[in-house]
């Protein structure tokens, strides 16, 4: 095998043992977090081995256990090694990368495909959002790892849209913080602390431990605002150039407002039993008047500009 070829295989390798360990702990915290400790490989396992799909046949033992730990490890490798022979590759044909992406998000949907195979109940009992969020951080750490390897892709990866991304970033942390601050205050003037982080960790994610519950809604939290703190700088990234980009901002705070009032009277009315509405409206105007000043301080040219465009206009 020539020295090149050694490479690829062993930087596949080596990223497919970051990413299944990055998974096999993340459920090993998930699982400790609930109260059974290797109950979802042992599920996963006992269904791989000896065809069990009802969660209540399945008995929490070394041998399916380090069976479908095995296999998983052999899988990621696998997935490592071809991603690694297509990063060598699109360092001569940087087209190749749009085959890196595909790849990562074919990957997702087999995974959830072969989950979806296995039953309703089963399924409910591996928890389907922690096997989306045990993946994404599996991703990221492989693509950590290959960043590291390959210097030059992330400027072919993301180029001037890095700055966008931790803009985004921050600016969703922030809008995260502060309705977790104001909650946090309202539960303590009702005399119960993490009150209503519990109960909708316990509702929407279907935890029966509180700590379990308020750790996870946490995370997905985080992850839904930073989700919409990236929409949001990539418009203000383009308002620099066109003003009127702030038009879709405005347009995107109030969407996100309308879409969050619309799930809650969809998928959780009982929230606004538990809940006062007026508070949840409040705390969604604080983070979103944050995350505005983030924005705005960030680009101190921007409102300049905006103004001298109104001005123009008139």
């Amino acid at each position: 095998m020539a020295p090149g070829q050694r490479s690829v295989l062993k930087e596949g390798v080596v990223a497919g043992l970051i990413g299944a360990a990055v998974v096999a702990v993340w459920f090993l915290i998930f699982d400790v977090l609930r109260g059974q400790p290797f109950l979802t490989p042992a599920l996963l396992g006992s269904y791989v081995f000896f065809g069990i799909k009802v969660p209540a046949g399945v008995v929490i033992a070394a041998g399916p256990i380090l069976g479908y730990t095995i296999i998983h490890g052999v899988a990621f490798m696998a997935f490592g090694v071809v991603t690694a022979a297509l990063l060598d590759a699109s360092e001569r044909e940087p087209a190749l990368l749009i085959a890196v992406l595909i790849l990562f998000a074919a990957f997702e949907v087999f995974v959830f495909a072969v989950v979806g195979a296995l039953g309703a109940s089963m399924l409910g009992a591996l928890v389907w959002w922690s096997i989306l969020a045990g993946n994404f951080l599996a991703a990221a750490a492989m693509l950590w790892y290959f960043l590291l390897r390959h210097r030059g892709l992330p400027a072919l990866l993301v180029g001037s849209w890095g700055g966008v991304l931790r803009e985004g970033v921050i600016a969703g942390l922030i809008g995260a913080a502060v309705v977790a601050v104001w909650f946090l205050a309202m539960d303590a003037v009702h005399g119960e602390a993490l009150r209503t982080v519990r109960l909708l960790g316990m509702e929407l994610l279907g935890q029966k431990s509180a700590g379990a519950a308020i750790a996870f809604y946490t995370i997905a939290h985080g992850l839904a605002f930073i989700a919409f703190g990236i929409a949001g700088a990539a418009l203000v990234a383009g308002a620099e150039k066109a003003p009127m980009f702030l038009f879709a901002l405005a347009i995107l705070f109030t969407a996100f407002e309308v879409l969050f009032v619309g799930a809650i009277l969809i998928v959780a009315r009982w929230l606004l039993v538990e809940v006062a509405a007026w508070t949840i409206f409040v705390a969604n105007l604080l983070a979103a008047a944050a995350m505005l000043t983030y924005y705005f301080r960030s680009h101190p040219g921007l409102t300049r500009r905006l103004t001298e465009a109104w001005i123009d206009e008139d």
